[in-house]
């Protein structure tokens, strides 16, 4: 099969590569799209670490299953699937505890194992969600990215008719910014420093949208940082009023740092909470994206085919675009 194969730090290319097996308790999946997140930059740059190199990434497909293996219950080829790409070992002590995403081994289907940036990709059953009749395949691409966004508002727990502020009109920012509104949570701002983003991000959510020095002047109990930039994290804890709370969403680079003034912490009683990946949010990513695909649809903005994927990076590095999704050609499996 074809994939995009990261063998150094920015260097991407198209080879051939052997067709995945089903594991016993596994499936291949013939990948429809998989999209493109500032994690996978990140990965991409080496900034991850450098040991799972060469590396075929991609951890949001969906697509339809091709091959099953001999103890893989409950799925049938030809059944249309999304993938949660975490693996957790289910055996150490956090995932006893049902925090899988803190698991001691924790890895993930193109981070530390090929992902679906491929024609194919093999998936345990564990990690599969059926799409079902009827489901509104326009707006599937985006199942991780709202599965993690869910994720992150359990961790917030914000009120509904009380005001939010996000700083990131990304495809991250854009999703949590619909889910607070479908929650009733408002009203809500989104800040960023792009004025195309800016653009987008008021037509395709109806939030407020402004730029960094109008932020300056915003208050709100509830704030998130959904671009892991530690200016925009220090921005953001500006940002939260007394009492309030601060989700920290975006993924930073591992070496960066940022400032935290401990004296306002305590005396306005400040909280910050982080959200890794997803933890139990999966179906109820699912479920709401079948009720409101009309929201979610509109911010799958451009695809690619798999041998370009070099322009598809850079026009995500850009910040021209809301979701890019790669969308790889496939045959029958060799």
């Amino acid at each position: 099969m074809r994939a995009a194969l990261v063998t150094a730090p920015g260097r991407v290319t198209v080879e051939t590569v052997a067709d995945p097996s089903p594991a016993a308790d596994g499936v291949v999946v013939q990948v429809r799209s998989c999209g493109i997140c500032g994690t996978d930059l990140h990965l991409v740059d080496g900034e991850l670490g450098t040991d799972r190199f060469p590396l075929v990434p991609g951890h949001e497909p969906w697509g339809e299953i091709v091959a099953v293996g001999r103890g893989a219950a409950g799925f049938a080829v030809g059944d249309l699937v999304a993938v949660d790409p975490s693996l957790h070992c289910g055996a150490c002590d956090p995932c006893r505890r049902g925090r899988g995403n803190m698991c001691q081994r924790w890895g993930a289907i193109g981070a530390t194992q090929p992902g679906a940036w491929a024609e194919f990709t093999a998936v345990p059953v564990a990690n599969l969600h059926r799409l079902g009749d009827g489901f509104p395949l326009d707006a599937v691409p985006l199942a991780e990215p709202v599965a993690c966004a869910v994720r992150g508002l359990r961790r917030l727990g914000p009120r509904p008719d009380e005001p939010a502020v996000i700083f990131g009109a990304g495809t991250m920012g854009l999703v949590l910014a619909i889910l607070l509104d479908i929650q009733g949570v408002g009203p809500v701002t989104l800040v960023d420093t792009n004025p195309a983003r800016r653009e987008l991000a008021g037509r395709l959510t109806g939030a407020a949208v402004c730029g960094s020095a109008e932020a300056a002047d915003l208050r709100a109990p509830w704030v998130i940082e959904a671009t892991g930039n530690p200016a925009a994290f220090e921005a953001a804890l500006a940002c939260v009023d007394r009492a309030g709370t601060l989700l920290v969403f975006g993924v930073a680079n591992p070496l960066t740092t940022a400032a935290i003034p401990p004296y306002r912490v305590y005396a306005d009683e400040l909280t910050i909470v982080g959200s890794m990946a997803i933890l139990h949010s999966f179906p109820p990513a699912i479920a709401t994206i079948r009720r409101h695909a009309d929201r979610f649809a509109p911010l799958l903005t451009d695809a690619f085919g798999l041998e370009d994927i070099g322009p598809a990076l850079s026009l995500v590095r850009s910040g021209r675009t809301i979701k890019t999704v790669i969308t790889p050609a496939a045959g029958a499996p060799s």
